[in-house]
């Protein structure tokens, strides 16, 4: 069995297909078909099912995916070891991103990791906050920018900010919102993130402190830009964070509802068992300068998410 054989089967996992994973790591189909095959008759298991859609794990290869995934990061920690000996910060590092690019700092945070450490390698995706979360935990994500509760004590951080959030409503409903009580808003219209979402978990929670149920009318989108742009268009309700929602509402685009004000943490995050990881702790301080912080990193929960009311 050999590294790049183990890379073919999580990329294939990943992917749920062959052709789709070959296209990923610049491989052909055989070579793809190839890799797999050698591991299953090494092992003696199947570890895939085919279909005409493509292919899915079976039990033993549920099983053997992690094994697998630990092999591939601790290859990778021994590589970059190596690199740190002789004073160099090398390898590839794929990152979540869950925000606007500006709010998050993302170009000036890349834009010094790249001149500092020209080695390294940045892949980034973006996830929906809860599904950024599991990665990291699960190893698919090296590192993300998350916000929320830190849940998982195999799961660390940096803090970087807090942030509030404003429960929106279109301005052509700013009559009948700000006399509203909790029952009354959770009757309207709701544009809600996926259940996995931060950004859903904060709705429930702020319905459920109130003895309300969650609101039934709901529009499901996952990314900021367009719960604003439903929001602005008349569409429904929903969590804006406070920067966003004050500027929106002086412009009268939409009508901010002053009985609840929520706030949480944004971190940038990484897997427990990597923290003396030189090239985890080299982003840390990259980060650390462009956020200018003078905080350690941390696994504990300094912004838990709130409800005010309003006076």
């Amino acid at each position: 069995m050999e590294l790049y054989q183990l890379r073919t089967f999580v990329a294939v996992a990943d992917a749920g297909h062959l052709t789709r994973a070959a296209e990923r790591m610049h491989l052909s189909q055989p070579a793809v078909s190839s890799h797999i095959k050698a591991i299953e008759q090494e092992f003696d298991v199947r570890l895939f099912e085919r279909g005409h859609s493509g292919v899915a794990l079976t039990h033993a290869g549920q099983k053997l995916l992690e094994y697998a995934r630990r092999a591939l990061r601790s290859a990778e920690e021994l590589r970059h070891a190596a690199k740190a000996l002789k004073g160099e910060i090398a390898g590839k590092v794929r990152i979540g991103t869950n925000s606007d690019p500006e709010y998050i700092r993302l170009g000036n945070f890349l834009g010094r990791a790249v001149e500092r450490h020209p080695m390294v390698e940045i892949e980034l995706q973006h996830e929906v906050t809860g599904a950024a979360f599991e990665a990291v935990r699960g190893g698919v994500l090296d590192a993300s920018f998350y916000f929320g509760d830190l849940t998982s004590p195999s799961v660390a951080g940096l803090a970087l900010r807090e942030m509030a959030y404003r429960v929106t409503a279109p301005a052509a409903w700013c009559n009948r919102v700000r006399k509203a009580g909790w029952a009354e808003i959770a009757a309207l219209p709701w544009i809600l993130t996926p259940s996995i979402s931060t950004h859903n978990q904060l709705v429930t929670k702020l319905f459920a402190e109130h003895g309300v149920e969650m609101p039934t009318r709901r529009i499901q989108a996952d990314q900021e830009a367009v719960i604003m742009n439903l929001v602005v268009s008349g569409i429904g309700i929903s969590l804006m964070r406070e920067n966003i929602a004050l500027e929106k509402q002086h412009l009268r685009e939409v009508c901010i509802w002053e009985k609840a004000r929520l706030c949480t943490m944004l971190w940038f995050i990484y897997h427990a068992n990597r923290a003396g990881d030189p090239l985890i702790g080299a982003l840390l301080d990259v980060l650390r300068e462009t956020w200018q912080l003078d905080l350690p990193e941390s696994v504990a929960q300094n912004c838990a998410p709130t409800e005010h009311a309003a006076t």
